[in-house]
């Protein structure tokens, strides 16, 4: 000890008895039996803790950064205070666990976390509450795609945005940094998934309000209700705790693109109970059936054969409806769009949302239902069909379509005739229209015949020409030989094109040459007619007689058989050598009588066209 006396400073004298060695000995400071005892009931007071252990510790101290939690060690852990942040109301002397990272760190500080602990016995808890249907609580850290991340026991898990509430929520964010009560309703432990449900929390005190609700339901009464939710197929509306659905069919009388077209959400609306099943807890609600129906505010004026305005609403493939009064609809089938017999799309005509006039076919006030028609305004035209186009007259007319029998071809707009194959030409065969035209072609045609009552026409092309098959029989009288090409085969028989685009037949038999080969396809040769039908426009032919003797019988393109006499009397084997010798080879110059059929055909078409000519300038 010392003073300051006048400036000067004075040490105590230490007592005589004082013994530094002992001071400095700390060992015998104490017996060794008391210093044994003193430390045995210090080792006491202090918990056994090992590393990577879970313990629970009380709060001890805390501030805005830090929490300071005693375990019974002989030194407290730190945990950042952000580890409770889903415990915002944690107070000095709450119980809380940690894990145990580290004893000791470099500053021999115990290195503890909160956060750790409650992941390590997370996934026993949220098991064990699935299991017990137990509820918890969580904080909801932040919003996801569908729903938002929960804080469970140190776990994120799933709130599905359809499982925060029994109504659609359309704002998430309103719920983050909340704590909030959940179950726990599906777990995957391969992925370590877990998703809850707030939702399911209410709905089981929601049950016993929809049995009362439901309870107190009867058809045709009228309640209010608010819009929950709007679907592509109806609106979901809010009775009270218990839902309905109007379905988009019962929203309005007329028709109902979207039904956000009639109501917005959380409108306040009046419906009317339509129907409703106590086991399933459906009711099915009406809108428009509040409203009087729009046909019994039909003017009663209105009746078959008026004409009216309409908007067309829908096309279909057989039709479309048209709206011809707010609410009532009429169908407008396509057959009734135009006089054309074609098969159409109802699109070829009409739009969507086009205004249109129609006359009214048939009204039924009774079943609601009303047939319109749109080619009657316009003239008939099969109604003097025989004066517009009377027998043998000429038209011009555009292919339509095809069938193995024929064409179709169009005078006018709703005026159709078939021209049959055999009408299409005097000299070829033809097996299918397609070889003769094309579809959207024009081409000259004749009336044949003329069926008003059944709206049909009998068309044909060839007879717009002279038949030349009159002046053929005398060209290609039976005997004569002409050269041919055989261009294919049609069955057993060949095909032989001859002079003047006329075609002939010839059989297997009758295509052997005379060095005992037969003929091919492309080859040129003479051939010898032997039968000449113009009714039939069929000419059988030989090229084997051209080089064969004697009267022996001959097979013919027809059924029968006949001998060479009856083919020509006047010819004789002589003759027959004579004409293969000189094969008779006629070209039309060389023909007077198809000379003058010719010039005859040329100058009825320079009549006709000049006729045409006046009747345009007239």
């Amino acid at each position: 000890m010392s003073t300051v006396e006048n400036n000067k400073v004075t040490f105590a004298e230490p007592p005589a008895d004082f013994d530094w060695a002992a001071i400095e000995d700390d060992s015998k400071s104490l017996a060794a039996g008391a210093r044994e005892s003193m430390e045995n009931a210090y080792e006491k007071t202090l918990s056994s803790i090992s590393e990577k252990e879970v313990l629970m510790g009380t709060v001890v101290g805390m501030n805005k950064k830090e929490v300071v939690i005693n375990i019974g060690y002989k030194s407290e852990g730190v945990v950042p205070i952000s580890e409770f942040r889903y415990k915002p109301d944690l107070k000095l002397g709450d119980q809380v666990e940690v894990y145990i990272e580290k004893q000791e760190d470099k500053s021999g500080q115990m290195v503890v976390s909160h956060k750790t602990a409650r992941v390590h016995n997370a996934w026993g808890k949220v098991n064990h509450a699935m299991e017990t249907n137990e509820v918890i609580t969580g904080f909801v850290k932040c919003r996801t795609k569908g729903g938002l991340i929960v804080d469970v026991f140190g776990i994120e898990a799933f709130l599905p945005g359809s499982q925060i509430d029994v109504k659609p929520i359309r704002d998430y964010d309103q719920f983050v940094g909340k704590n909030m009560e959940f179950k726990v309703v599906k777990i995957n432990q391969e992925f370590k998934n877990v998703v809850v449900s707030h939702k399911a929390l209410i709905e089981a005190e929601l049950e016993a309000q929809k049995k009362q609700i439901i309870g107190g339901l009867e058809k045709g009464q009228v309640l209010e209700g608010t819009v929950k939710n709007i679907t592509s197929y109806g609106v979901f509306v809010d009775l009270g705790g218990v839902d309905g659905l109007i379905h988009i069919t019962d929203l309005a009388y007329g028709r109902v693109s979207h039904p956000e077209e009639i109501v917005k959400l959380d409108d306040k609306i009046n419906v009317v109970i339509l129907d409703f099943d106590d086991e399933k807890r459906r009711i099915a609600l009406g809108l428009k059936q509040l409203q009087p129906h729009p046909w019994d505010a039909l003017s009663t004026d209105l009746n078959a054969g008026d004409k009216v305005k309409g908007k067309v609403m829908v096309i279909t493939d057989y039709g479309a409806f048209v709206e011809v009064a707010p609410g009532v609809e009429g169908l407008l089938h396509v057959s009734e769009m135009s006089w054309s017999q074609h098969l159409r799309s109802p699109k070829d005509f009409l739009k969507e949302g086009q205004e249109i006039d129609c006359v009214i076919l048939n009204i039924d006030r009774e079943e609601r239902k009303m047939s319109l028609g749109m080619k009657q305004l316009s003239t008939d035209p099969w109604a003097d069909i025989e004066f517009k186009y009377p027998v043998r007259s000429k038209h011009k007319a555009k292919v339509r379509n095809f069938t193995h029998f024929g064409i179709f071809a169009e005078l006018e707009e709703g005026v159709d005739g078939l021209i049959h194959i055999s009408d299409l030409s005097w000299t070829k065969r033809i097996k299918h229209p397609s070889e003769f035209c094309n579809v959207g072609d024009e081409i000259e045609v004749m009336v044949l015949e003329v069926d008003k009552e059944n709206r049909r026409l009998s068309l044909g092309h060839k007879q717009v020409e002279e038949n030349p098959w009159e002046v053929f029989a005398t060209v290609f009288t039976p005997g004569s030989v002409h050269e041919g090409t055989i261009t294919g085969r049609a069955g057993q028989n060949y095909v032989v094109s001859l002079p003047y685009g006329v075609e002939g037949t010839v059989t297997a038999k009758h295509i052997k040459k005379a060095d005992g080969s037969k003929a091919e396809v492309e080859e040129k040769l003479p051939f010898m007619v032997l039968e000449f039908n113009a009714d039939a426009r069929r000419i059988g032919l030989s090229h084997t007689r051209t080089f064969e003797d004697g009267d022996e019988p001959m097979e013919t393109v027809s059924k029968g058989k006949r001998t060479r006499k009856e083919v020509d009397s006047t010819a004789t084997s002589a003759s027959v050598r004579s004409v293969n010798d000189k094969v008779e080879k006629s070209t039309l110059g060389d023909l007077s009588v198809l000379g003058d059929l010719k010039s005859a055909m040329e100058n009825k078409e320079r009549a006709a066209k000049d006729t045409e000519e006046e009747g345009e300038n007239a």
